[in-house]
């Protein structure tokens, strides 16, 4: 056996009522309760206490008391040589006991030291102590050796199964302690990771829609500011309000649909792409069987269809636009596709990855990207044939 076996200490855990439940901890009392009223009436049973002599019994009763629960506090610390001390106190208590001719006080004193010793001391120092107590107790004993046997064994027997049991339930104690801590911090990386999400719902809400309206109304303080002629720019100066108002109620609409998001009450994927392609004058494809989605695999599915249909009406307006929505046993496909009619999508040119990226509208395919990712999925994008195509995928 290797030498931590005999030289550690059972743990605090084992050592500590604090960690027992109400049960046992009364149980304990009452054990120790009905060894204390035994001492005390032996002490005052035995002839040698009499009349004068029981005051002395009852004071070394409960000096006895007292260096019981100085050896629990400081085995409860690990203090080795001061818990040795105590019980030797302890013995030396007994022999006296004995000496003076109150032999069930000195057993159960020497007993007492063999089950305790054993139970809370580490084994190199509780064997000896176990032995010099039951030694004591059987060289002492005026009882057959038959009885003497039985006794000696079953107190040995008793200490090391108390010993196994403090430890079953200390260990207990502290798996059920780190299991608390690890739930303690799964929560709270749940809560950072939902923080997390929350945050880039905002960001790609209001980021989009307060940047574009500072865009619009700024150019149209400038048009105000450098115009002599207000009639002149009045059309200008109007299509800016009505572009910013429109970047609000979108911005507004957005907001909406994240909260909806959040709170897990957003319509189908197919409603939205249905009425986000009417409003484009796309065309919309869904095929496979419909699966439920989680909420945020679904708003990730809204949000490249946006962006997607948005470059493209930045890009190569009056393109042709397909979106497709395909749903497989393990992940569900968006592709927004378009043939450029007016103005080709090639690389190097508007609508390639990078402009789309960065294109100004706070949702970006780039973030986007940053979002499939975190779902598990991909996306990609780049120009195919004359146009160009966006495809998502996130597992079901």
């Amino acid at each position: 056996m290797p030498l931590s076996f005999w030289t550690s200490w059972p743990s605090r855990e084992a050592l500590s009522r604090e960690v027992s439940s109400r049960t046992r901890v009364w149980i304990g009392r009452a054990i120790r309760t009905v060894i204390m009223a035994g001492l005390l009436w032996s002490a005052l049973a035995d002839e040698a206490f009499r009349d004068a002599g029981a005051v002395l019994g009852l004071a070394a009763v409960a000096l006895c008391g007292l260096l019981l629960w100085g050896f629990f506090r400081t085995t409860l610390e690990h203090r080795l040589w001061p818990a040795l001390g105590l019980l030797a106190l302890l013995e030396a208590g007994a022999f006296w006991f004995h000496t003076e001719g109150a032999g069930v006080p000195a057993a159960v004193v020497w007993g007492a030291c063999a089950v305790l010793s054993m139970a809370r001391l580490p084994l190199a120092a509780a064997v000896p102590c176990m032995v010099v107590s039951l030694g004591a107790y059987a060289t002492r004993s005026s009882d057959g050796w038959l009885s003497i046997t039985a006794t000696v064994t079953g107190l040995g027997l008793a200490g090391y199964v108390v010993r196994l049991d403090s430890e079953a339930q200390g260990n207990a104690r502290r798996l059920l302690t780190q299991e608390r801590a690890a739930r303690k911090a799964e929560a709270e990386t749940a809560a950072l990771a939902e923080r997390g999400r929350i945050a880039r719902e905002v960001h790609d809400v209001l980021a989009h829609s307060l940047s574009a309206q500072l865009v619009h109304l700024e150019a149209a303080r400038l048009l105000i500011q450098r115009s002599g002629d207000l009639e002149a720019d009045r059309q200008q100066i109007l299509e800016r309000v009505v572009a910013a108002r429109g970047m609000a109620r979108e911005g507004l609409d957005g907001t909406r649909q994240a909260l909806s998001a959040l709170r897990g009450e957003m319509a189908p994927v197919e409603d939205f792409l249905r009425h986000l392609t009417a409003a484009e004058n796309a065309r919309l494809e869904v095929t496979g069987e419909r699966c439920e989605l989680s909420p945020e695999a679904g708003l990730a599915l809204r949000r490249v269809a946006q962006e997607a249909l948005t470059n493209v009406r930045k890009h190569a307006p009056g393109a042709r636009v397909t979106v497709r929505l395909a749903y497989t046993e393990t992940e569900v496909e968006l592709e927004v596709r378009n043939s450029a009619a007016r103005g080709k999508l090639r690389g190097g040119g508007p609508g390639t990855l990078d402009d789309l990226g960065s294109s100004g509208s706070g949702y970006g395919l780039l973030g986007m990207r940053e979002r499939a990712e975190l779902l598990g999925g991909t996306l990609d994008s780049g120009p195919a044939e004359e146009g160009f195509v966006v495809r998502l995928r996130v597992p079901v």
